[in-house]
């Protein structure tokens, strides 16, 4: 049998839809048909509300990972044609390596093998080559009895600048640790060693201790790399990119080396090396020389290389986890419930420069606007008081809005006497509410916001958009970069353009998950409806403005460069109130009114009757209407969304109450339990706002009386919580807050402004309540320092574990 009639065809790569379907646990029908509708331009919300048929019923967080995925394969594609192609140039492209590049499954397996053909500068194995010691490195390599000066002799030659024995075995080793550090397969396995069983290691730059001091629990610092929680990585590396800390990546235990025949300390890493290329310390002549090679190898070469790898994985996972964290913590700021449309009193405290004063009615828009001055060094409290009596009775004012930044607990007050001059007349009745302003300022400068409000100071123009986010967190969060909202973890360490695209994503999902009111939603909150862009969200408004407002969806073809394939996108999440048709206020998409009129028929009504009427529609067997036109799914999810028209799937309004007379962190004491609202949640706990100017924090550890490893399981942005304060440190600013009302406070809880005075004793055990809360716990929720903290108290312990806090 001839060579070629042996030759077989190399495997060639998994299809991306058959690796997927694998991946998701789905079948290959499903990812076949949902990469189709998002190559022809569908939305994720459109597919997961309207194509259900199509994609046999992937919901939209299926739909948002496939989406991924079919990035990222593609990607790989993309690369793996280009390095096909420079390999086959070289003419180097062989069955067995094209079988490799083919089935390569991730980016860094593919640069691997890619790495011995990548056109690289003049190397000093290359140059060894050049001068003919390839030979040399061969024949020691392969027989290892040969003395290495004596095999060396013949390769000496003073024109190819090998003037000795020693040039010629340094050129010869230099060809080997190279050969040794581009073997794909031994490096994916040294991979994945260090990835188990190595630590991240850090320690304070000589000189940098002051300066780094909020970085002080990594300036001597030891932790399993594997075990490494995201917001200790992003720590880490926040530390040595502001040249506090100094990072390096201990491999292996001290007691994991070995010692081979004749007493040389090979580890284990070095091991693996000889193993794979047949070197083992016999006693032979070259024996020791190879092993030589093999240690520089790995300590010059495959270490440095692969501890850029681990950093480059950590830091990518850890982005990813910050980025999960970020956009869940969007999502729920995003859908917290709206207070409606009530006029509001919107107020962004101020001290000296006083605090701007915004109403809006029931649609947002601004009907007056005014600087008061209650503070020092103005103290104009009566004349406030006084000017915002009659804005709020000129205006049938309901809500007050007041931002969470500077002067706020003082502008609280003030609202509190406002409510409370309000409520001497029965009949009208005021409701005050602390709103968070993060991002106000984002959009008081921006361009939007002085289209939107032209006539307004940029100062105004944030006490407006801080009454509208109370109306609708979501209407008016959407105006601003979902980057400025600040409710995420170490955002600013976080790639640009990921954070962007998962954000986006958050977005979009939310708003076409409500839905949005045609004929009142601003350009930003249209723009992120399915298939409608910043361009055509503009076209639609100018429409809307030039003639009034759209009484149809049908009505929409009539906007300018709006086409069939973005009203098949955009109409079944627009909703119109009072128009033509009382489908167009529902989710029903056009494409199904006309299954409705044959429900309406099937049950002697018209549509009308039919919407919101249970009795009748409970009556439907949605089998029944099944049809080349309409699957089961479509028709069970139009009979759901004709029960209840038009829901919004946001929680209903509530708010928190701050406790009278504590109003900054000196009036906190502990063992005080307040009420409060949850501002953000990490991976480490959740930070909450209980009226006194500096958010709490309750570690993962103090959220439950159960093991949970996410605290989003409990908490999320938004909630109104009821928290206990375990200690207090006021001139640093920090208080610990538990969920678990049993807690015991520790001893000593307070520092420099309330309760007992003083920090705990250095040395002194951890309170009962702190004890308990690691009962449980996971080993690794806490730091692995190497040398203790100073201090060892509970909210220390939170702080510690928080990172930066």
């Amino acid at each position: 049998m001839t060579s070629e009639t042996r030759t077989t065809a190399a495997p060639t790569a998994p299809s991306i839809e058959h690796q997927i379907a694998t991946e998701l646990g789905v079948r290959h029908e499903q990812v076949q048909a949902t990469i189709a509708l998002l190559d022809g331009g569908s939305t994720v919300p459109f597919i997961a509300r309207y194509r259900k048929e199509a994609t046999g019923g992937l919901d939209d967080i299926q739909l948002r990972t496939l989406e991924e995925r079919l990035r990222y394969l593609r990607e790989l594609a993309e690369r793996r044609i280009t390095i096909l192609e420079a390999i086959r140039e070289q003419g180097k492209l062989t069955p067995e390596l094209t079988a490799q590049i083919n089935l390569a499954e991730s980016k860094a397996r593919l640069e691997d093998i890619y790495l011995p053909y990548k056109t690289k500068r003049r190397t000093r194995a290359q140059i060894a080559r050049e001068a003919g010691l390839e030979p040399l490195a061969d024949a020691l390599l392969s027989d290892p009895t040969l003395e290495p000066a004596v095999a060396a002799q013949q390769y000496v030659d003073a024109e190819k600048e090998v003037p000795d024995t020693t040039s010629a075995l340094d050129g010869a080793r230099n060809i080997l640790t190279e050969r040794f550090g581009e073997d794909a397969d031994l490096i994916g396995r040294l991979r994945d060693k260090l990835w188990a069983e190595g630590r991240m290691v850090s320690a304070v730059k000589k000189g940098a201790a002051e300066k780094g001091a909020k970085f002080a629990d990594y300036f001597e610092f030891s932790e399993a790399i594997s075990k490494m929680p995201s917001h200790r990585i992003l720590a880490l590396f926040r530390g040595a990119s502001e040249e506090v800390l100094t990072l390096s990546v201990d491999p292996e235990p001290s007691d994991a080396a070995e010692s081979s025949a004749s007493g040389r300390v090979i580890s284990p890493y070095e091991m693996a090396i000889a193993t794979t290329f047949g070197i083992s310390d016999q006693g032979r002549a070259a024996d020791a020389w190879l092993l030589e090679a093999v240690r520089v190898s790995w300590r010059g070469r495959i270490l440095v290389r692969l501890e850029l790898d681990v950093r480059s994985k950590l830091r990518e996972q850890a982005e990813e986890a910050a980025i999960t964290v970020f956009a869940s913590n969007l999502r729920d700021l995003l859908l917290a419930a709206p207070a409606g449309e009530r006029t509001t009193l919107g107020l962004d405290p101020g001290l000296r420069t006083g605090t701007k004063v915004a109403v809006v009615d029931a649609t947002g828009k601004v009907l007056a606007h005014d600087t008061i001055y209650p503070h020092a060094p103005h103290n104009k409290w009566q004349e406030s008081l006084v000017k915002l009596d009659a804005l709020v009775t000129a205006h049938n004012v309901e809500l007050v809005a007041i931002g969470n930044g500077t002067a706020s607990r003082e502008t609280d007050a003030l609202a509190a006497e406002l409510v409370a001059l309000v409520a001497r007349d029965p009949a009208r009745k005021l409701t005050k509410v602390m709103v968070s302003e993060a991002g106000a300022s984002v959009y008081s400068a921006s361009a939007f916001a002085s289209q939107e409000l032209p006539g307004l100071d940029v100062s105004i123009r944030g006490a407006v958009s801080i009454a509208r986010r109370l109306q609708d967190p979501l209407a008016e969060l959407v105006k601003i970069d979902p980057k400025s909202i600040g409710v995420g973890q170490y955002q600013h360490d976080l790639p640009d353009i990921a954070l962007s695209r998962a954000l986006d994503a958050v977005v979009e999902d939310c708003v076409n998950g409500v839905g949005v009111d045609l004929n009142t939603a601003s350009a930003p909150l249209l723009t992120r409806v399915s298939g409608i862009g910043s361009g055509l969200a503009e076209s639609i408004v100018l429409h809307r403005d030039l003639n009034g407002p759209f009484d149809s969806r049908a009505a929409l073809k009539k906007v300018p460069r709006l086409g069939p394939k973005a009203f098949e996108l955009c109409a079944g999440f627009l909703r119109i109130r009072g128009g033509k048709n009382p489908l167009d206020a529902s989710g029903v998409h056009p494409e199904s009114y006309a299954l409705v009129d044959q429900l309406a028929k099937s049950t002697a009504s018209d549509v009308p009757g039919l919407i919101g009427n249970t009795q009748v529609l409970s009556r439907v067997r949605p089998a029944e209407f099944v049809s080349e036109s309409f699957g089961l799914p479509t028709i069970t999810d139009v009979l759901a969304e004709l029960e209840k028209p038009g829901r919004d799937p946001r929680p209903s309004f509530a708010t928190a109450t701050f406790a009278a007379g504590v109003n900054t962190v000196s009036d906190l004491r502990p063992g005080m339990i307040l009420e409060g609202v949850v501002t953000n949640v990490a991976a480490f706990g959740a930070f909450v706002d209980v009226g006194v100017h500096q958010d709490g924090l309750i570690h993962i550890s103090a959220l439950s009386d159960r093991f949970i490893s996410n605290p989003r399981d409990v908490v999320k942005p938004g909630d109104v919580v009821r928290a206990k304060v375990l200690e207090v440190d006021v001139p640093r600013k920090r208080i610990s807050l538990t969920l678990r009302l049993t807690d015991e406070v520790p001893s000593g809880g307070a520092r420099n402004g309330g309760g007992a005075a003083g920090g705990r004793p250095q040395g002194s055990q951890r309170s009962q309540g702190a004890k308990g809360r690691q009962q449980g716990q996971k080993s690794d929720q806490r730091p692995a320092a190497r040398k203790p903290a100073p201090t060892n108290t509970a909210m220390a312990d939170a702080l510690r574990a928080a990172g930066l806090g």
